[in-house]
């Protein structure tokens, strides 16, 4: 019998994953169920079921566009990347990994900063006789948002592809003389064919279930998606029966995606090794390669050096004077640590007990099924799928808000903080198998000495994903936020419709801070708790 974790059986924890799975299967069943009994027993307008047509039109159109443009500027990203050394790239690199969790409304304030009526563009540029001649509004302005969250994503995830072509095959490439193009057309591109549909597929669906930004940017309804949609039936027409329907259209759609997207090669995680064989290119095309590469990171960092810029004024000080400010600081702040807590843990679990099924196909995809409730039940309708289950439980809203949000946060961002452990786990199990046998170690003594200590940097990235994600979702608080319970996300939103555009931009600097902060400092302090005792 060969040797793996497969067969160093551990019933705790298989028994513990399948709990979690089911649990989770169970709580989506339900959600599931009160929207097909609500959008049956519910009248809607004739309106808006032929309204449908359109929003998945829009929806299609504008996804497929960002999702192109998203997957072209990730290629070129890790190209350039995968070619230039420099002083601060290792910094490059780290600030492309936030770019999946980054708060969305931060985006839309940085470019509502710059290319807003009274942005830097207009002010540079009207005084030469130069204006912009377009708005930051409308489906352009969603287009750039989403290639600058999911441009950056993508090309994150192809660096780590590219850094884990064998040596072998670069030094043949040198070897045969081949040129720059050939070097990307044979060897390049043979790494990147495999990751790119899998990529495509979680970009497309990020953006045709886009809310934050399509509900900031959109401009009027030409450009409404589902989500919206959604979010407006509830909130300002409460047309309940309306919501539901869209909210089913929208989880078909996102299921006819999902479920070819799983047999497709999954994203890299974030903790690749790189190749310190270096290949040198001819010196015009290294030029040219540092301009493309300064023009699209000036691109992803500007509207975030425009958010501190514009933020980190006046403005900052009327926002910290505001009580309602800091309720919603402490109310982000509870709810984020609690949500990343129960993402970690549901992850742990799921992770510990798929790496004991290698073997079993079945079983391991079963597992795997909760892994993907963020992206086949998107933000909006599982906000909607809570609220309708709080009203027919006869609870308040507002009662179930702070419950809801931690749990709804932890299923979001389950899959990401799935992809950061679950690979190291395995491969420790399968890399200490034999010393965890020879020693008898339990489950409980195998997480303590070898699991956790060599664990603490990818927990603690998991950790700040999920915090971050968390901190800034607008998403599930668009259907339970009021002025009493709100969160940094919700408060920043009212700010904008009530064109504070000053204390929105303040607390987009705070967002921006607190997301990047997470990213440096959670890895490392976890990285030095796995270690206080070496």
């Amino acid at each position: 019998m060969p040797a793996g974790p497969t067969f160093m059986w551990r019933p705790g924890r298989v028994m513990s994953g399948a709990t979690i799975a089911l649990a989770i299967a169970i709580l989506i069943a339900a959600l599931l169920t009160v929207l097909w009994t609500t959008g049956r027993s519910m009248p809607t307008t004739g309106s808006s079921v032929a309204n449908i047509g359109h929003l998945v039109r829009m929806s299609a159109i504008q996804a497929g566009l960002s999702t192109a443009l998203s997957i072209f500027t990730g290629v070129i990203i890790a190209w350039m990347l995968d070619r230039l050394r420099f002083p601060g790239r290792g910094l490059v690199v780290g600030l492309l990994s936030t770019a999946l969790v980054l708060p969305s409304l931060v985006i839309v304030s940085g470019l509502l900063a710059i290319w807003g009526r009274n942005g830097w563009a207009n002010l540079f540029l009207g005084p030469l006789g130069l204006p912009t001649g377009s708005s930051i509004f409308g489906f352009w302005g969603i287009i750039t948002a989403h290639v600058i969250l999911n441009g950056a994503f993508a090309g994150r995830i192809f660096i780590d592809r590219l850094a884990a072509i064998p040596s072998e095959k670069i030094k043949l490439g040198r070897s045969l003389g081949l040129s720059s193009w050939r070097r990307f057309a044979i060897i390049d591109a043979s790494a990147l064919v495999s990751s790119i549909p899998g990529v495509a597929a979680t970009v497309f669906l990020l953006c045709f279930t886009s809310f934050a930004i399509v509900l900031t940017l959109g401009g009027g309804p030409a450009n409404q998606t589902l989500e919206v949609a959604i979010y407006q039936a509830v909130r300002l027409d409460f047309d309940l029966g309306a919501a539901v329907n869209l909210a089913l259209v929208q989880l078909l759609v996102c299921a006819v995606i999902i479920i070819p997207a799983t047999t497709l090669s999954p994203p890299a995680t974030l903790f690749g090794r790189r190749s310190t064989l270096h290949w040198p290119e001819p010196g015009w095309l290294t030029v040219l390669q540092a301009a493309l590469l300064a023009a699209l990171l000036f691109a992803f960092i500007a509207p975030l050096a425009a958010v501190l810029a514009e933020g980190m004024g006046p403005a900052l000080l009327a926002v910290l004077n505001q009580p309602a400010f800091w309720a919603a600081s402490a109310t982000s702040l509870w709810i984020g640590v609690a949500s990343a807590g129960l993402a970690l843990a549901l992850a742990l679990g799921l992770a510990m007990a798929r790496g004991l099924l290698s073997t079993s196909k079945l079983p391991r995809a079963l597992l795997g099924l909760p892994v993907f409730t963020y992206l086949t039940v998107p933000a909006v309708v599982l906000s909607l799928g809570f609220f309708l289950l709080a009203r027919q439980l006869g609870l308040p809203p507002s009662n179930a808000a702070p419950f809801v949000l931690v749990i709804a946060n932890a299923l979001l961002a389950l899959p990401f903080v799935f992809a950061a452990i679950a690979p190291p786990l395995e491969a420790l199990s399968a890399r200490h198998e034999k010393l965890i046998r020879s020693l008898g170690l339990s489950s409980f003594a195998q997480w303590r000495h070898i699991e956790w200590p060599l664990m603490g940097r990818p927990i603690g990235y998991a950790l700040a994903v999920a915090f971050v994600f968390s901190l800034g979702d607008l998403g599930v608080i668009s259907l339970f936020g009021t002025s009493e319970f709100s969160t940094l996300p919700w408060l920043m939103y009212r700010a904008f419709g009530a064109y504070r555009t000053n204390d929105a931009e303040a607390i987009a600097a705070i967002l921006l801070v607190l997301s990047v902060s997470t990213f440096i400092l959670i890895p490392k302090l976890f990285d030095w708790l796995t270690h206080a005792h070496d």
